[in-house]
């Protein structure tokens, strides 16, 4: 377990990064109620903060913290400025504690062994992403887990008497990820705390928590964000143009993480988008030898990139069938994509739409069948040429 105390202040990190209720993305029934809570002196003493991965929870948890801590909250959130949202926005704050899975590099290892990679990770992105985290501990083939060893700090450090706010809180990531011996020895502790310490779990999957705990928590179960709160995340923090900022969160489906790897993708999905007009036009005037010539470029893709490319056509295939209808709002293409469409879309229509994002559909499945991508893609581009002109 990680406790942010006074002499940490000496690390290099960006304290502009503020965890405010206002920061937190969607969810906002959770956070009115995780308020309420607070204000209400009616916290309890384990709470659990659960939902899919890449819903935001752990910035949600952190928020929450850094309110119970400040001193001069401001409507309805902490107010950033006064010396306890300072210290927890520079990881220096006393009664602050943060528990994570962790590799095993020594005997009896601790969250404290990895402070400087759990800075990064928490100030890099307010979207806590597992694969990011593997990366930061340099083991993307290990299994992290939270150690007996972090079980024991933890009852050592929560016996302790708070230091300069009412409360202690410690924030778990992963609760899931403990072994049953940490887990076990946590038990009583969760279930019979001090009254000046507080619990906030945060799992991206519940069910594997263990029972005798999970029972012991009261919980709030956080949904996916709307494809337009996603947007306008991506759109305030990377500069996105919003008809762009749109397109890239459609597919993720309220997952922000995936949504974030879409725009990192985004230069591949320009080449997806080159290849799908080479491939339509040359259907279009029927130009077999141009034809095999596309089967064989897109065949040079690796087998999960090309798996990747047909679902991105089959995307295409239904967003202008869609495109017809005139209505904007239904809609999820970027500009080049729109641009292509405003004289493409015609072709797409109730005739061939369905059985050409059958022939796509089944081309993935192939694919990943390790058929051969050659035969598979010519095969895919005599098929729409016979459904392009339909």
């Amino acid at each position: 377990m990680v406790r942010f105390q006074r002499n940490y202040c000496n690390f290099a990190i960006d304290s502009k990064k503020t965890m405010k209720f206002s920061d937190v993305i969607g969810n906002s029934g959770a956070v009115k109620r995780l308020r309420r809570m607070i204000d209400t002196d009616q916290m309890p003493h384990a709470l659990l903060l659960h939902g899919p991965a890449g819903v935001p929870k752990l910035g949600l948890a952190r928020a929450a913290a850094q309110y119970i801590h400040c001193t001069n909250r401001t409507n309805g959130d902490s107010c950033g400025t006064c010396p306890s949202c300072l210290q927890h926005q520079s990881f220096n704050h006393a009664d602050m504690f943060f528990s994570f899975p962790i590799v095993n590099l020594k005997k009896d290892p601790v969250c404290e062994d990895f402070i400087e990679q759990w800075k990064q990770f928490l100030t890099e992105s307010p979207i806590e992403d597992y694969q990011k985290w593997l990366g930061l501990l340099n083991k993307e083939n290990a299994q992290p887990i939270i150690y007996a060893s972090e079980g024991n700090k933890i009852i050592r450090d929560m016996s302790l008497a708070s230091y300069s706010s009412r409360f202690k809180v410690l924030v778990m990531w992963l609760p899931e990820k403990m072994n049953a011996e940490c887990a076990n020895k946590l038990l009583k502790l969760i279930e019979e705390p001090s009254d000046d310490t507080l619990f906030i779990l945060v799992s991206d999957d519940a069910k594997s928590i263990l029972p005798t705990i999970y029972s012991r928590t009261q919980r709030i179960e956080l949904r996916k964000p709307s494809t337009g709160e996603v947007a306008d995340y991506l759109q305030q923090s990377y500069a996105l143009d919003p008809q762009d900022a749109l397109a890239l969160a459609a597919p993720a489906d309220g997952d922000i993480i995936q949504a974030e790897h879409n725009m990192e993708l985004d230069s591949e999905s320009k080449q997806f988008h080159e290849q799908f007009i080479t491939l339509m036009r040359m259907a279009y005037v029927r130009n077999l030898k141009e034809l095999k010539a596309w089967s064989e470029n897109v065949s040079a893709f690796k087998r999960e990139k090309a798996r990747r490319f047909m679902q991105y056509c089959a995307r295409q295939v239904r967003e202008n069938f869609i495109f017809n209808l005139h209505q904007p709002e239904l809609n999820y293409l970027t500009r080049d994509e729109e641009a292509f469409s405003t004289k493409f879309a015609p072709f797409i229509n109730e005739n061939n739409a369905e059985n050409l994002l059958e022939q796509f559909t089944r081309a993935d499945s192939d694919i990943r069948a390790n058929g051969n991508a050659k035969i598979i893609l010519f095969d895919l581009a005599i098929n729409v040429t016979r459904q392009i002109k339909n």
